[in-house]
């Protein structure tokens, strides 16, 4: 996860962007920021899609074939 300091900093970034224009170094820490957000984002969001079984009203399992190969490679880990 991305620390609250971090995440500040873009949001403080994303508000001076739209108010005035950024310098080109903020620019760049705007965009470096950005993608790490965006790899812890999906890093969690893969994690949690890890623990997820599908089950559809008739209490069958429907988990998607991939899904749960990726979630027994994991097991062996």
């Amino acid at each position: 996860m991305l620390s609250s300091d971090k995440i500040a900093r873009i949001n403080e970034l994303a508000r001076k962007a739209k108010a005035s224009k950024l310098t080109e170094e903020e620019a760049k820490e705007q965009t470096k920021l950005r993608a790490e957000y965006l790899q812890s984002f999906r890093s969690s969001m893969l994690t949690t899609l890890k623990g997820v079984t599908i089950i559809d009203p008739e209490g069958n399992d429907v988990t998607p074939k991939k899904l749960k190969q990726e979630q027994d490679k994991n097991k062996l880990h």
